[in-house]
């Protein structure tokens, strides 16, 4: 399973992103996909999750902004960012957790 990300960029402050992760073979209807970012000399870290029955999870710092989602019929996970803040800023990488399978990131940066 190869995993591509898009969708990132450059955003100000209260701004939106909406990340897409299409993924060569099948997501599956029974695979636990996630959204993770690393910012900066920081180590990566978990931002949200989405089970097979649409279950999520999001980290205590997004939630409320930032919303995952995924379309088995494409495979593809979304993560639709919103009220962007400079702390999201980093790269944002897609993971078939339930395969241990990484896409190659995409950079979002938030500044004024």
């Amino acid at each position: 399973v190869q995993l591509v990300e898009s969708g990132g960029g450059s955003v100000q402050p209260g701004g939106s992103l909406r990340l897409s992760c299409a993924a060569s073979g099948t997501i599956a209807s029974t695979n636990l996909m996630g959204w993770y970012r690393q910012a900066p000399g920081k180590q990566r870290e978990l931002v949200a999750t989405v089970t097979s029955d649409g279950t999520t999870y999001y980290v205590d710092s997004v939630k409320g902004r930032f919303s995952i989602s995924r379309d088995n019929a494409k495979n593809t996970v979304y993560l639709q960012m919103n009220s962007l803040k400079p702390d999201d800023t980093g790269v944002y990488y897609c993971k078939h957790i339930s395969l241990g399978y990484w896409g190659q990131g995409t950079q979002v940066t938030v500044s004024s």
